[in-house]
């Protein structure tokens, strides 16, 4: 029997084929450094590529990949080898052949370009088909048995990748997309279009590779299945999602984790499982021991019994965000406000927000031209906190200056770059600002906003009831002033608030602790049980003329005497009985309030940070 009857007969077998895992990972676990050309180790240093081949074989592997994941014109040309591809893909397909016994199938490893195809860049379809082509051309000159074209999120780049390898020969095609948290492709498309794409171009097997962990892959691998039930199906997770840790990148999944999700992939109709980044020779042994102990058939899952659940499945729900979890579950919290910088340089907010971050700040707000001052978007420095810090962030939202286009069109940014926690708030009138001309109109009322990203945005609708995609999954808070000159109108105005679908409060700086008390208190009265977490507003004083101004000028904040007083008394350390203020005050307030609102005053963010600690030592 040949190796494509062999190989397609194995593939309608009772129990799937069990690939390797990652080459990548192993390599740089024998030592070689992450910004080396993998695919050229095939030429350097040949019996180190193929020691990893026989790690897997030695397992129980049944089909394995060449090193040739990025030895594409492109990729290789980072490094100066564009002229190098035949020889590295060639060399590639010789040693996973070599490695191999004859059961084995060695399968030609295709990635993506690294170049963005028309109209996204500014490769033409038919450069990236030729480039593929030669690629594909050396893998079979090689002696591939089949075609992994993985890691993909453009499909219309592994479609010319698909029609490439059609041209050149017959071999059976694993065509395999990757996708983000939110079960899309970096393109947006779903597990579903995805796999009615790929069938239309005459992929073998459709795939689903990289990615996240085996829980995600699960989940996408069912949805592919009840979209196109009569496929053969890949799946091959990542060992979780990746973190760094000490300049090391480290991913959780463990090998037991792999083999129980490997009778799961089995009884869902995967017909390939494998691993990707992170998974290594124990945990290809531990999915080989899990399908070993399979009596017979696995027995997939019949298509019938894998209707669409008519009420969402939980697993596939957006995961809350780390504001909400850790306000449900009651745990004080400790959010510290951060202003962008006036200019384009990050250095100074990053190197505060890291400073927060390892005093035990649990998450950073990030405020909106505060004062009506010009800084940088909010959107940016979130993203940079969150991407560059590992500390979740609040948005603030001004509904000031902005029209119903560009609310909406805010928001769909802001859930678009992984900001979720959004603090709603009226915002600055221009006119105390630097441009006090400017345009001050605004279309919604914070109430109104609530309710659009509440009751609209997450449930997938924008204001108009028009359809965006999919629904949002926003943690919304609103303002709140614990001291205002009319208590019920106040209140009134929250409990609004409350019904449009706030999540969360955070107030004006407080200097009296009773005033958390007795605001619950009188909503209690009017309507009932306050069901709104509340983080308290806490600002510490940086000397008698900044007590003297929060105390005659901001509205809501009372200062009392007794501490106007031991402020004056300290002169020039009158910044640290600010933080011995503020200290004494989040100790009171710890059984009334679910957390607080710290706002360093002047960008102090050191004394921030004292404050931070001495909380942290209470717990």
């Amino acid at each position: 029997m040949d190796k494509f009857k062999s190989f397609t007969s194995r593939l309608e077998g009772d129990v799937p084929i069990l690939a390797d895992g990652a080459m990548g990972t192993m390599l740089h676990t024998k030592g070689i450094a992450l910004d080396t050309c993998f695919d050229d180790l095939n030429r350097s240093q040949p019996e180190l590529v193929t020691q990893v081949h026989r790690d897997y074989l030695a397992v129980g592997a049944e089909l394995i990949e060449t090193n040739t994941f990025g030895a594409n014109r492109y990729k290789l040309g980072e490094h100066g080898l564009a002229d190098q591809v035949v020889e590295i893909n060639l060399l590639g397909a010789e040693l996973a052949r070599e490695a191999a016994d004859t059961k084995t199938f060695v399968a030609g490893s295709v990635g993506p370009l690294g170049v963005r195809l028309a109209p996204f860049g500014r490769v033409s379809q038919e450069e990236a088909r030729e480039v593929f082509r030669e690629q594909i051309e050396a893998l079979i000159r090689g002696g591939v048995d089949l075609l992994l074209i993985e890691t993909h999120s453009d499909l219309y780049e592994i479609r010319e990748a698909i029609l490439a390898a059609r041209e050149v020969a017959s071999l059976p095609i694993i065509a395999s997309v990757t996708y983000t948290r939110d079960d899309r492709t970096l393109l947006g498309d779903s597990p579903k279009h995805a796999a009615r794409f790929l069938a239309s171009c005459g992929a073998d097997i459709i795939g689903a590779n990289c990615s996240g962990g085996p829980a995600q892959l699960l989940r996408i691998l069912s949805e592919m299945r009840r979209t196109v039930p009569d496929a053969f199906f890949s799946v091959m997770p990542n060992a979780g999602w990746p973190e760094q840790i000490s300049g090391r990148i480290i991913y959780p999944a463990t090998e037991d984790y792999f083999g129980e999700y490997a009778l799961a992939f089995c009884e869902s109709g995967a017909h390939i499982i494998g691993g990707c980044c992170g998974t290594t020779p124990t945990h290809i042994a531990s999915m080989r021991n899990s399908l070993d102990d399979i009596e017979g058939s696995c027995h997939p899952v019949d298509i019938l019994e894998m209707q669409e659940p008519t009420a969402p499945v939980a697993e596939s729900a957006p995961q809350p965000t780390a504001l909400a979890i850790r306000l449900a579950k009651g745990e004080f919290t400790i959010s510290v406000e951060l202003d962008p910088p006036r200019g384009f340089s990050t250095h100074k907010l990053l190197a505060g927000a890291q400073n927060l971050a390892e005093a035990g700040a649990d998450i950073i707000n990030v405020a909106d031209s505060p004062m009506a001052r010009m800084r940088m978007s909010p959107w940016a420095a979130c993203q940079l906190i969150q991407k560059r810090v590992g500390l979740e962030t609040v948005l603030h939202f001004p509904t000031r200056g902005r029209n119903l286009l560009r609310v909406q069109g805010d928001l769909l940014a802001a859930h678009a770059i992984g900001v979720r926690n959004i603090f709603v708030v009226m915002g600055d009138p221009t006119e105390i600002g630097d441009y006090p001309d400017a345009m001050d109109n605004y279309d919604l009322v914070p109430s109104g906003l609530l309710r659009l990203i509440k009751h609209n945005f997450n449930s997938g609708v924008d204001h108009s009831g028009a359809d965006i995609g999919e629904a949002t999954s926003f943690f919304a808070g609103c303002a709140l002033n614990l001291n205002p000159r009319d208590l019920d109108r106040e209140i009134r105005v929250l409990n609004k608030k409350i019904l449009s679908g706030a999540d969360f409060a955070l107030t004006q700086p407080v200097f009296v602790p009773d005033q958390v008390n007795t605001f619950i208190e009188r909503y209690q009265q009017m309507f009932g049980d306050l069901k709104l977490h509340i983080l308290v507003g806490i600002l510490p004083i940086f000397s008698s003329r900044h007590a003297s101004f929060l105390n005659n000028e901001v509205p809501g904040i009372d200062i009392p005497e007794h501490i106007q007083k031991r402020i004056e008394a300290t002169d020039e350390n009158a910044p640290k009985e600010g933080v011995a203020i503020a200290i004494e005050l989040v100790e009171a307030l710890r059984g009334s309030a679910q957390g607080i609102y710290l706002m360093p005053a002047f960008g102090r963010y050191d004394l921030a940070s004292e404050i931070i600690e001495a909380v942290r030592n209470m717990e």
